[in-house]
C-alpha cells in the first residue's frame, strides 16, 4: 500500500462530537512540531518563507487539500509568511479532522 492509500482523511463530525481536551490534544500534538493550541480551541502553526509568491503557492496547495477533505482552516497569508489556524467549527472546538488536516497540510512541503 502506497502513503496515499493509508492516509487518513476527514469525516464530517455531528453534533453531538465532543471537543477534544487536555490529554487528547497533547497526545495528538506530539507528532505536529511546530504546531501548538490555544486555549483548547484551535491549533495554529507559523511557516516563514523565501518570498510572497512562494507563501502564495503553499496556501494554494493548503486549499486543495483542504476542499479535498472538506475541512476548511482559516489561512493568513503575508510577505514571506503563511499562519494556518484549525478548529471544527460545527463543534467549536478541535476534533480529529482538525489533526488529520494538520497531517495533511505538514506533507505538502513548502
Amino acid at each position: 500500500m502506497s502513503d496515499k492509500e493509508t492516509q487518513k482523511h476527514c469525516i464530517p463530525c455531528e453534533l453531538k462530537t465532543k471537543p477534544y481536551k487536555g490529554n487528547e490534544i497533547t497526545f495528538r500534538l506530539m507528532g505536529l512540531p511546530g504546531w501548538h493550541a490555544v486555549d483548547e480551541h484551535h491549533i495554529i502553526k507559523r511557516w516563514s518563507l523565501i518570498d510572497f509568491k512562494s507563501a502564495l503557492a503553499f496556501v494554494n496547495k493548503i486549499g486543495e487539500i483542504a476542499e479535498a477533505e472538506g475541512h476548511h482552516p482559516d489561512i493568513s497569508l503575508s510577505w514571506g509568511r503563511v499562519e494556518v489556524t484549525l478548529f471544527t467549527h460545527s463543534i467549536d472546538g478541535l476534533s480529529e479532522n482538525d489533526f488529520i488536516m494538520a497531517e495533511l497540510i505538514e506533507g505538502v512541503g513548502k
